[in-house]
């Protein structure tokens, strides 16, 4: 049995798939094992996979008809044999050392998921960014008692995760949405037992024209409503939503407000979801302006918040333009 399975969904990358591949199998952590998701691939990426598990007796792949990447996600899940699961998107790719950190502070600590920094990259692989948080390294960090844990980038490509946490609490990514990622960690945070940190850098996030953050389609953005809305129905439903209110009405105000009415207006600063968007976060959160963990958001973000509060969203297109 490998101690880690690494799930990757693969849908039509073909030009990106062997990069992420031999990252995995290049780990210095070797016990492993790589499930390559095919997800109805129609540019030539299933016969790669096969090509891929030919060369190495530690990957499988499973075919499907495509179910988006949650749905392939799921698969994983379910298929996986190892004791951590990991899930690197099929045009990303991790550093050598990656699995060996994080399996590390994993063990030590007795965490139920560890998170670790990730850095940004062109095409080119020039370092655009790097997002770290601002956290205890490598020690147990309780979610009920450090509720700001929530705050973590809600991304599900840099966390390491015990495959048993899906298992006991049943939760799974939905299939074909968008915002699949925030529906889940917000869900599997505060069902951890314990969780870790590791400072080291051990993802590259590629940011590619063709990437589901920078499809063009503005109207699916309204897909956050119901994103948001479906984590607060289950805080809810667990009786853990006055005990996490502050920190989910941070989390609605930055992605389902603040960052969604940015992608949208930098595109066309009439469109009808700045409205929706801002009519949400005001039945929601009516007190939102209280918050204190308004500071985390640095004072160019407070700017814009204030610009978007006073429906000045040509002022923030023109911000954007003047920055281009």
């Amino acid at each position: 049995m490998p101690k880690v399975s690494v799930v990757v969904p693969v849908y039509n990358v073909k030009n990106y798939l062997e990069k992420c591949a031999a990252s995995v199998l290049g780990q210095t952590h070797p016990d492993l094992e790589l499930l390559l998701i095919d997800d109805g691939s129609t540019d030539g990426s299933a016969a790669l996979c096969d090509q891929i598990a030919a060369s190495d007796p530690r990957v499988r792949v499973v075919h499907q008809e495509n179910q988006g990447l949650g749905g392939a996600r799921n698969t994983g899940v379910n298929a996986a044999q190892g004791q951590w699961i990991l899930f690197p998107d099929s045009d990303d790719w991790l550093e050598p050392q990656t699995l060996e950190t994080a399996l590390s502070a994993g063990e030590k600590t007795g965490a139920d998921l560890v998170a670790f920094p990730f850095r940004s990259v062109d095409e080119a692989g020039r370092e655009l960014a790097v997002f770290r948080e601002d956290l205890p390294e490598n020690v147990p960090l309780d979610p009920k008692t450090r509720r700001d844990l929530l705050l973590l980038a809600p991304s599900a490509c840099n966390k390491l995760y015990k495959t048993q946490l899906f298992h006991c609490t049943g939760l799974r990514y939905p299939p074909r949405v968008w915002y699949e990622d925030l529906r889940t960690t917000l869900k599997l945070i505060p069902s951890c037992r314990r969780l870790a940190y590791t400072g080291f850098v051990g993802y590259n996030y590629l940011q590619r024209p063709g990437s589901i953050m920078n499809n063009a389609n503005l109207s699916r953005n309204r897909e956050i409503i119901d994103a948001l809305g479906d984590v607060l129905g289950w805080y809810k439903s667990q009786g853990l939503f006055e005990a996490y209110r502050q920190e989910l009405e941070y989390l609605a105000l930055f992605h389902g407000y603040l960052t969604a009415s940015v992608r949208v207006l930098r595109a066309d600063p009439s469109h009808p979801l700045l409205k929706e968007l801002r009519a949400y976060i005001d039945r929601e959160f009516p007190r939102r302006r209280h918050n204190p963990y308004l500071p985390r958001l640095g004072k160019k973000r407070r700017l814009l918040l204030s610009l978007l509060d006073r429906s000045m969203y040509r002022t923030v297109g023109t911000l954007f333009k003047l920055k281009g």
